[in-house]
């Protein structure tokens, strides 16, 4: 059964080093209970010390209940639908408007301990393994400090991209180092490309031994692959202190990183251990029925337990009672923007995957049936209650994993790291593997083919991969990062509330848009059949069918995508909250006009 796995009484001794957080920020180590010597020459008691590394994300306010649904928004694609509630300080935290004190945030127990406790966890577990174990390529104390390296370069990625400069700590805490100031992201960045680099040479691949065959445990593409976004990040544009500019670190040049993130890439797609799946609906029905398998689309993981974790509690297209699919009344707190839906090509099988126009209502003797909600509120198909085969018990929590990484970024990274080094020609290999996935055999002539072998220019074939970027990744809540190192976030949330404003008004490239839906039951007198989506639809289709207006969209609501007067590039980071500011003995500061 998959989870996060809590260390045993005996490991957890181990973890007695680094105690809760609390406004102290971190407390000096006490010695561990059980001798480090013992737990980490003995790859079975490694391993459940390495399995403790993640278990700070399943806690209340942290990943499950706090950064999964709360980072990431808003983008050009994606919006929460809190945003749009005056006052309201979780919408703060998407709309570009976090303040230090924010009430869901500033916490003992928030993210930002959680990923310090994991991180601490990882430095225990890495210099044991160094120290008294022997970690080789092809042995079990060799992928787990490779797995310890990794999971402490992913707890690391999601520190810097969401506050920026942070404390590093890349050993277990001392005495000495209780209290210590921020450092450059640029030194975290290249030691992290250092230790993945290493991990990679320690790790399987996935299926190449019995610790990687499931996609909740660190493998070589995985890695390969979080060391390519690493590098692509690290060279990208960034709000540092004094502006919006690259690294002027040399050793993080695009030519150097676009370079490794090119050759990690390729190594993956040589090694054929990973491949995208045939279908677009498949690869999250398989994230929904919690196949975690590896050797497929999916790299890794964040494994939570059936009673743990909110990633469809948060995101599933919405329930609005308990019904025949689902034990809790949730889903839907975000959704794609309601132009993305009319961005698609028509015939882009993963439009009515990503863009849901209904929710579930309330239901009736236990059943419930699908209702069309409004133009202006969409959600995600790509999470959905009524594609588990468990039936969710918990109020409050689903145990649908999130999926952190997949084969499809690599095929993007390469496309766009190839485009950046060797041209166009070199990328279109990669962008035609995604738009095949895309659209029919019939279609690939013309949407395919002739589309890619049409981008010519580096520019265009930029500008081709940020839009596919789109169309394949709403909903995953990855674009917010793709944007800040494209230097593309302020331009593209301001365009996007320009479109939203063409789709109102129905004007530019939304002018032919329908402003009436036609809709009735299938035979299961559950499922909608909808006439008028598409644009060409603007006719009664007959008797059968009901009319629903389709033009609601409220000037407040358009505007809450960021707040009026702030610019997103001013604010591509949270600060770092105020408690652990108050517990840095003067030592945390924060920086971006905080």
């Amino acid at each position: 059964m998959k989870s996060i796995l809590i260390a045993g009484i005996i490991i957890l001794g181990l973890f007695s080093s680094c105690r809760e957080l609390d406004g102290d920020f971190l407390d000096a180590p006490a010695k561990s209970t059980l001798d480090e010597s013992l737990i980490f020459s003995n790859a079975g008691l490694a391993k459940g010390a390495i399995d403790g590394i993640l278990e700070p994300m399943g806690q209340t306010n942290s990943y499950r209940g706090r950064h999964i649904p709360f980072y990431g928004f808003n983008t050009d694609t994606e919006w929460n639908y809190n945003s749009s509630s005056v006052g309201n300080e979780t919408g703060d935290l998407m709309i570009y408007d976090a303040k230090a004190n924010n009430s869901q945030m500033d916490r003992d127990n928030s993210s930002w301990a959680m990923i310090y406790l994991g991180i601490e966890r990882a430095n225990i577990c890495i210099r044991g393994i160094r120290k008294f174990g022997d970690p080789q390529p092809g042995n079990e104390l060799g992928q787990l400090l490779g797995e310890a390296l990794t999971l402490r370069a992913m707890y690391y990625s999601d520190l810097i991209k969401t506050w920026g400069d942070v404390p590093a700590r890349f050993e277990p805490i001392s005495s000495e180092t209780i209290y210590i100031e921020k450092s450059s992201r640029d030194i975290i960045y290249k030691q992290l490309i250092a230790d993945l680099g290493e991990a990679s040479s320690l790790v399987a691949w996935p299926n190449e031994t019995a610790a990687t065959t499931s996609v909740e445990k660190v493998n070589k593409a995985f890695v390969k692959g979080l060391r390519a976004r690493l590098a692509l990040a690290a060279s990208g544009f960034q709000q540092y202190p004094d502006g919006v500019h690259r690294s002027n670190d040399t050793d993080l040049s695009v030519s150097l990183m676009y370079k490794l993130a090119l050759d990690e890439c390729r190594s993956i797609i040589a090694s054929g251990k990973a491949s995208l799946e045939p279908s677009f609906e498949t690869l999250w029905k398989k994230l929904n029925q919690e196949n975690t398998t590896a050797g497929g689309e999916s790299l890794w993981e964040i494994p939570f337990a059936d009673g743990r974790g909110r990633v469809n509690f948060s995101f599933a297209v919405r329930h609005r009672s308990v019904d025949q699919y689902t034990g809790q009344a949730r889903g839907g707190i975000a959704g794609p923007l309601p132009t993305v839906f009319y961005d698609f090509d028509q015939s882009d099988s993963r439009r009515d995957v990503t863009c849901v126009p209904y929710q579930w209502g309330t239901a009736v003797n236990g059943i419930s049936k699908q209702e069309l909600v409004g133009l202006d509120i969409w959600y995600f198909g790509k999470y959905r209650y009524e594609w588990m085969t468990r039936f969710v018990t918990s109020t409050n929590d689903d145990g649908v994993n999130k999926m952190y990484m997949r084969y499809a970024e690599i095929l993007l990274m390469a496309a766009e790291a190839a485009n950046e080094i060797e041209g166009p020609a070199a990328a279109a290999t990669y962008l035609k593997q995604i738009r095949r996935r895309a659209f029919n055999s019939a279609d690939h002539a013309i949407k395919v083919d002739a589309f890619v072998d049409n981008l010519s220019t580096k520019d265009n074939m930029f500008t081709a991969i940020v839009n596919e970027h789109k169309f394949e990744f709403t909903g995953e809540m990855e674009r917010k990062q793709a944007l800040i190192r494209w230097n593309l976030l302020g331009a593209n949330l301001t365009q996007a509330k320009q479109k939203m404003y063409d789709l109102k008004n129905r004007t530019g490239d939304y002018a032919n848009v329908p402003t009436s839906l036609y809709f009735k039951y299938a035979a299961d007198n559950e499922t909608l059949d909808i006439y008028g989506l598409n644009i060409g639809e603007d006719t009664n289709p007959g008797p059968d069918y009901t009319e629903k207006t389709w033009t609601t969209m409220e000037d407040q609501v358009i505007n809450s995508l960021f707040k009026d007067g702030v610019n997103p590039d001013d604010k591509q980071f949270w600060p770092i909250w105020q408690i652990f500011i108050n517990g840095s003995n003067g030592k945390l500061v924060n920086d971006y006009g905080y």
